[in-house]
Parts: structure tokens; sequence; C-alpha cells
């Protein structure tokens, strides 16, 4: 049961928050530069043409939720 709980968290949980982390700062960055935007799918799920440097993706969004949630509970402490 603990790793059910554990995947849900890190893969699912983490992963949406992280991805839409980058989606809310990557869409504004590339509105401000004019470049092309990728969809909120590809932010979760990856790109619809992956290469080597994609692969990560779920790792990076983990990452980034991660450093979120430390930043909003340094913030409201």
């Amino acid at each position: 049961m603990g790793e059910i709980i554990g995947e849900f968290i890190f893969y699912v949980l983490l992963n949406y928050i992280g991805g839409t982390t980058r989606w809310i700062f990557g869409s504004i960055w590339r509105s401000l530069f004019n470049k092309p935007k990728y969809t909120y799918k590809e932010y979760i799920y990856g790109p619809q043409e992956p290469d080597f440097y994609d692969s990560a993706h779920t790792f990076i969004n983990g990452a980034i939720a991660v450093v979120f949630v430390i930043i909003l509970v340094v913030i409201f402490t």
C-alpha cells in the first residue's frame, strides 16, 4: 500500500505540480521572446517528438515541484 501511495505522490501529484509550474513560466517566457509554445500536455507527458534530452521530463517536473513546495513552505511559515 505504501508503494502505491509513494508512486501516486511522485509520478502523479509532483508531475502535475512541476509540469504546471513549467507551463506557466514557459508560456510567459516563450510569449515574451516570440518562441514556439508547447502545449500543457507536452509539459506533463513530454514532447510529441521527443529527443534524448526530453526523456527525463517526469524527473524534471518532480524536481521543480519539490523546489516549488519548499519555497511555499518557507514563504508561509
